[in-house]
């Protein structure tokens, strides 16, 4: 990789203040339970061994108006910054995770959803990375990212894209 332009640095050394952000993780599914989800608690501890605190988590079913609402219950709180949701976020018919977080965000940031198809094409699935929605976007102040629900999809987003770059996302949608 080549060396970081000028205010690509400033602002990274800028967005160390938000090393250590509360963060909620949900999971949205129909066949995972508290038992059997593996993705919610692999993100869950992937935020608490970088710093970040984890304020709140559960899991819903593929229920659109109910995963909603608890977005919206989540974005109303002053003691969270990040909200990551996992699952839901396929074509089949059951899948409404976008369409549940898409009308709550104010500004949306293609470029996530673009770079993890990319990584996943490249490193993980073929071409079978187009049948992923994963989005990201910013809404009342706070970051919220819509993960598919897979372990290896959650893992290569948050390793990738998510951890290295939460402080830069956070300082940008907090300016």
């Amino acid at each position: 990789m080549t060396a970081l332009p000028e205010g690509t640095r400033e602002h990274r050394e800028d967005a160390r203040r938000f090393e250590h952000l509360r963060c909620a993780v949900l999971t949205v599914s129909d066949s995972r339970t508290v038992e059997t989800d593996v993705s919610g608690p692999f993100i869950r501890e992937s935020l608490t061994v970088r710093g970040h605190t984890v304020q709140d988590h559960g899991l819903l079913p593929n229920e659109e108006p109910r995963v909603r609402a608890h977005l919206k219950v989540w974005l109303a709180r002053e003691d969270l910054d990040v909200i990551i949701v996992t699952g839901g976020t396929g074509l089949g018919s059951r899948d409404r995770t976008i369409e549940a977080v898409r009308p709550l965000l104010d500004k949306e940031i293609p470029g996530f959803g673009e770079l993890f198809r990319m990584l996943g094409f490249q490193e993980q699935v073929g071409t079978a990375a187009i049948l992923s929605r994963a989005t990201a976007g910013s809404a009342k102040g706070k970051l919220v990212v819509s993960l598919p629900g897979s372990q290896a999809a959650v893992e290569l987003a948050l390793e990738r894209i998510l951890l290295p770059e939460l402080g830069h996302l956070m300082r940008e949608i907090r300016r």
